[in-house]
Parts: C-alpha cells; structure tokens; sequence
C-alpha cells in the first residue's frame, strides 16, 4: 500500500489531478479526471476518477461479496490492465491542508476504511499509465490540465460533472469548452 499526502508544492504530480482537454476526443480519455498515484523519472500512473461501472466490489468478487467491502463502488481506472481491481482511498485532512491518499490498498486493510468519517474509498478496473516522458510530452502540447485537490470536491459528484465542475472552475472560457455537447447540431 502506498499513502500519500499532496499539498500546492509537490513538482511531482502524485496527489493531483489531470483534466481532460476538452478537445481530447480519445475514448479512455475524453473528459475524464484522473487521480495521480505516481509520477517520477521513470513515468506516471494513476486512475480515472469519474467513470463509474454502476457496480459494488460484492458483485465483482464472490470473495468480497460477504465482507465490509461489498458495497464499494467499482470505476473504470483506465486502459492499462483492465482485469486489475486496485482499490484506494482518500480523505481531506483540513487541519493539515493536504490530501491523503492510499493507493493499492490489500482488502484486509482497505475494510478498516469502511465507514471511517471523511475517508472516501474506491475500487478501479485497470489504470492510466505513461512512460518516461510520455506525461510531459503530452502536458507541453496541453492535452491535460493540472489542479491541485482542494477540500471534498472530488465527493461532489462521479460521472462527467466531476470533470465539468473541476475545469469550469478554473477559467470561464474552460467552462464554455466544457459546457460545449458531444454533437454541435445540439448546441
């Protein structure tokens, strides 16, 4: 299990979020959030936060499906392994001004999480993984937005109101982009 606490220093990127570019139109990645587990030298990793599957830990594993996790939410965490379960958890620690984050969590201690107050906890299908340089590549041609977590905001909402909520925050014009329908004959 890896924990970790972000706070508006860190060069790393763990402890962040990456926003979709609204005009990022590629499928695992279109207007998707995604939570920074990792990001070093030698690549980055994290999973998506706003795309859920509409099904609980219990009905994915017969294993769980008896225990304190049963009811966990399953997301799609991304296009990388898409069979591994990884489960995490969060929380805003507001006396701290940071984001704690445990990455990976085994079930064992992940049911400890169950009910914790302010702890939210998570069960992802796969994850979002970039090489060496693959990430940097892609923030310098502004495929991605980088927000820091501030508070509960990622306990608002799960589905692609996450995302327009978290880069209409960020600048008026982004928020026009964002408020933009897949089929501009909508519009």
């Amino acid at each position: 299990m890896k924990e970790r606490r972000a706070t508006k220093h860190d060069q790393s990127l763990a402890g962040q979020l990456l926003l979709a570019h609204p005009v990022l139109r590629d499928g695992n990645f279109k207007r998707t959030v995604i939570l920074m587990s990792a990001h070093n030298e030698d690549g980055a990793m994290g999973v998506v936060l706003n795309r859920p599957l509409d099904k609980q830990l219990g009905e994915l594993n017969a294993q769980l499906a008896s225990t304190a996790l049963a009811g966990v939410p399953v997301y799609y965490g991304g296009p990388v392994e898409p069979e591994q379960l990884i489960i995490v958890s969060w929380q805003w620690l507001a006396h701290e001004g940071a984001f704690q984050m445990h990455f990976g969590i085994d079930p064992d201690k992940a049911a400890e999480f169950v009910g914790e107050p302010g702890v939210v906890l998570r069960a992802f299908l796969g994850y979002s993984g970039w090489s060496k340089g693959q990430l940097e590549d892609e923030l310098k041609r502004d495929t991605w937005f980088v927000a820091t977590i501030e508070g509960d905001q990622l306990d608002k909402d799960d589905g692609v109101g996450l995302w327009r909520t978290l880069l209409g925050g960020m600048d008026p014009e982004l928020k026009l982009l964002a408020e933009e329908p897949d089929d501009p004959t909508l519009n």
